[in-house]
């Protein structure tokens, strides 16, 4: 119940499915089930960001810090967490409707996270030794782009992800039919 390793997975190789069979309105659905942001026009590449990058932050935020709440106060710790995660998931959004509520939510969760994040990223930047990915440039985008998101945990892992996979990650992105200006990974 409060790790999401198996339905992260399940969820992101629909969207690989989908773009195995070149068939991109399934790709653009998968990949909405997994993602805040608009997905009705994005392209394949687009698609493939917001897969990787949901991934990137969700392997933190579903798996790693679970397990480390857990370690620390054991399953009520660990529901406790799971309960600021979902409630960041369900309505932290910037919007009008739960500006106040959804901000709450929000940093609270940006709050419980800040540990977990960093060593999610060290995990993951000692994995791609084991892997067969690019450990020294895990390392340098990690360093250089941490910090480019508006989160203050989320360019963690994604910036290690950027790195191992020599891809660019993040940027702008449609959320409720508004352009984010974000900066890339």
């Amino acid at each position: 119940q409060l790790l999401a390793t198996k339905s992260l997975k399940t969820e992101s190789m629909k969207v690989f499915y989908a773009l195995d069979k070149k068939d991109m309105e399934e790709g653009r659905r998968a990949v909405s089930m997994i993602v805040g942001r608009d997905t009705d026009n994005l392209s394949r590449e687009g698609i493939i960001k917001a897969v990787v990058e949901t991934v990137a932050e969700n392997a933190s935020d579903g798996s790693i810090a679970p397990l480390f709440y857990m370690a620390l106060g054991g399953a009520p710790l660990g529901f406790f967490y799971k309960s600021i995660n979902t409630m960041d998931s369900m309505i932290g959004y910037k919007n009008q409707k739960y500006e106040y509520f959804g901000r709450f939510a929000a940093k609270l969760d940006d709050v419980v996270n800040f540990v977990p994040a960093r060593i999610s990223a060290y995990l993951m930047i000692a994995s791609t030794v084991f892997t067969g990915f690019d450990t020294k440039g895990a390392w340098k985008i990690y360093r250089r782009d941490r910090f480019n998101h508006e989160s203050p945990n989320s360019a963690h892992t994604e910036a290690v992800m950027a790195g191992a996979l020599g891809v660019q990650l993040a940027g702008d992105a449609w959320y409720f039919g508004k352009l984010h200006k974000k900066k890339s990974i």
